[in-house]
Parts: C-alpha cells; sequence; structure tokens
C-alpha cells in the first residue's frame, strides 16, 4: 500500500470515529471465506458497517480523532475488524447471535456513547444497553402513567357516582 493510500484510509477512518457514537473491535482471524461472507451480509442486514483494518492505521485514526481512546491501544494486535452503528447494542446482539454458529466474532472492545468497554466479557453487557429509541420509549411510558392513572380514577368514580345518584332515584321516598 502506498502512502497516499495509508494517508486516504486513515483520514477515512479519522472521520468515521469522530462522527461514530459507537464503534465496536472484534477479531474475526480465522474465519473461512463462507463464514465472512455470511457475517457481512448480515451486518449489511443490520445497518452495521463492518471494515477489516490494520492496527497501526487505526491507531493513528484514533489519535487523529480527537477522542480520548487510548484504552483501546492494547488490544490492537492480531487481525481487528471495526463495525460501525448507529444503535449502540446491534453489533454486541449481532455478535452473541453469530456465535452461535461460529466461534468468532471475539470482542476486543466496545466505545458506547463515551464509555469504553474492553474484552469478550463485556459482550453481555453491551446487549443488554437500550437504544436511544428504547430509553425513549421508557421514559415516554412512564411520563404517562401517572396521566392514565388519574383518567381512570376519574373514569370510576364517576361510574360509582352516578351509580349511587341512580340508587337514590329509585328509592322510594
Amino acid at each position: 500500500m502506498k502512502k497516499v493510500e495509508k494517508t486516504q484510509l486513515i483520514d477515512s477512518l479519522t472521520e468515521q470515529l469522530k462522527g461514530a457514537n459507537s464503534f465496536y473491535l472484534t477479531d474475526t482471524s480465522t474465519l473461512n471465506a463462507a463464514t465472512t461472507s455470511r457475517l457481512r451480509r448480515t451486518c449489511f442486514k443490520k445497518d452495521i458497517k463492518l471494515r477489516v483494518v490494520k492496527n497501526t492505521l487505526l491507531r493513528k485514526a484514533m489519535e487523529g480523532s480527537g477522542k480520548s481512546l487510548e484504552e483501546f491501544y492494547p488490544v490492537l494486535v492480531g487481525s481487528t475488524s471495526i463495525m460501525f452503528s448507529e444503535v449502540a447494542n446491534d453489533p454486541a446482539k449481532l455478535i452473541k447471535e453469530f456465535r452461535k454458529t461460529a466461534p468468532k466474532p471475539i470482542l476486543k472492545g466496545a466505545y458506547v456513547e463515551e464509555s469504553i468497554y474492553l474484552g469478550d466479557d463485556q459482550l453481555d453487557a453491551l446487549v443488554n444497553i437500550k437504544s436511544k429509541f428504547e430509553l425513549i420509549g421508557d421514559l415516554i411510558g412512564l411520563l404517562q402513567s401517572p396521566t392514565m392513572r388519574v383518567m381512570s380514577a376519574l373514569q370510576s368514580g364517576s361510574n360509582k357516582l352516578s351509580g349511587i345518584v341512580k340508587t337514590l332515584s329509585e328509592k322510594p321516598e
């Protein structure tokens, strides 16, 4: 690879890292061509961008991203693939599901909403992270809950009141 190509690749990675709210570093080495192809198709279907990168170029891109990513430097060994996604926990779910049929990808680390997770043991924690849309849904549900209780109480109260009035009107004097 020529120096100009390397510079373009570093610039491209730097821009992706700057704009990413979340990315995952994985090890996909030793996967055969068919399994790798299946992984790429699965990523495409879930709108996850998968890219195999050289560790030295990724490190330079991390240094130029303006984010504090030094904690990832020790895991930049061996084969490294990077997954970019708009939904923070989609790559973790994909990795967990994919590993039911294949031994890899192995999670090296993840950057999710300014938090850094290192090691494959963090996969379950990452799967359980709620997405932005799930949190908004939960918040709306919590905000609607008191209103719904008040409306229910008012409606049940009016039924009781109308029942009392009806009973009193039917009562002989």
